[in-house]
């Protein structure tokens, strides 16, 4: 039986992370740690274990992939990883090769349960994972723009002197280059931008209009200063597992499949999604302006070109 089990393959800065936040949260009740370092799967099990005193119990060990059999969830962030001055989508063609025999090991073990995809570039590995594995469309998600989405708001929140929480704003797109901010649909409170900014004269709009462009280049600066980032993506897995086994139904950016949606087929891109136990249980078609609906079609169409040059 299922039990709230949680299988992370690759146990690199992202992963550990996710493991941690996922730890400290209490989420699931059984974690096991694949990674090709066996050692250092092991000792983060060893370590992550010290932390069940102070939060709720948990198994956590080092695992292979026989475990993934009975899991609920299979966080993957295994890959290689983003190198200075290296797009998203450079990364392609080496992580595919790793991703093919590593999908065809967790599905051989009779996995039934939700793939969960973080690894760069991750629209495309998410489509590859659907593909590799042959699993219905919503049992595979990416993280998409989760995280994209996150910063956004909160660079929106720094600027307005509002807490993060209360903006309601979405990324859509490739988590990349070519993503855009959905600006038409951004609110405060509920209140739309646009009313914000008409009734608070200290906006800065320019600036306001910035924060987009901090959102797209974070990611790079954050690499150009410290190497990787990894906090806020782990914790954006953790949430969006918690999601998963809790049955919350709540709505994140992801890369979810799209069959007709905002026009396109036979993609993984980021958009609204709801979120539960069955994986994604409804994409949410927002109604974009025609500037945003064109910023959506020509990001899939990057995407598209990528799948179609892999010959997936």
């Amino acid at each position: 039986m299922k039990d709230s089990k949680v299988i992370l393959v690759g146990d690199g800065a992202v992963g550990s992370s996710f493991a941690y936040a996922s730890t400290i949260l209490g989420i699931g009740r059984e974690l096991g740690i694949i990674d090709i370092n066996e050692k250092k799967a092991e000792g983060d099990a060893m370590d992550l274990s010290d932390v069940l005193s102070f939060t709720n119990p948990k198994q956590i060990y080092k695992a292979d992939y026989s475990d993934c059999e009975d899991a609920e969830v299979v966080v993957i962030t295994a890959g290689m990883p983003q190198k200075q001055g290296e797009t998203r989508l450079d990364l392609i063609e080496k992580n595919l090769k790793i991703f093919k025999d590593m999908i065809g090991q967790i599905v051989d073990s009779g996995f039934d349960g939700i793939f969960l995809v973080a690894s760069n570039p991750v629209d495309v590995l998410t489509y590859a994972t659907w593909k590799y594995s042959g699993f219905p469309a919503n049992k595979v998600i990416g993280t998409g723009t989760t995280l994209d989405s996150s910063r956004f708001k909160k660079e929106i929140a720094s600027l307005i002197g509002i807490d993060p929480r209360s903006v309601d704003a979405f990324i859509m797109g490739e988590h990349g280059d070519s993503e855009f901010a959905v600006w038409s649909h951004t609110n405060v409170g509920g209140l739309p931008l646009y009313e914000w900014v008409k009734n608070h004269s200290d906006t800065d709009e320019e600036a306001l209009l910035n924060t987009f462009d901090k959102v797209k280049n974070a990611a790079y600066e954050i690499i150009d200063k410290k190497g990787a980032t990894f906090y806020g993506i782990g914790m954006a897995l953790a949430r969006l597992v918690e999601a998963i086994i809790n049955d919350t139904n709540s709505v994140f950016s992801t890369s979810s499949y799209l069959n007709g949606e905002y026009g396109l087929k036979d993609i993984f891109i980021g958009v609204p999604s709801v979120i539960g136990k069955d994986g994604v249980k409804w994409v949410i078609e927002v109604p974009l302006t025609d500037t945003e609906n064109e910023r959506m079609q020509k990001s899939a169409e990057i995407l598209k070109d990528i799948i179609n040059k892999s010959k997936l």
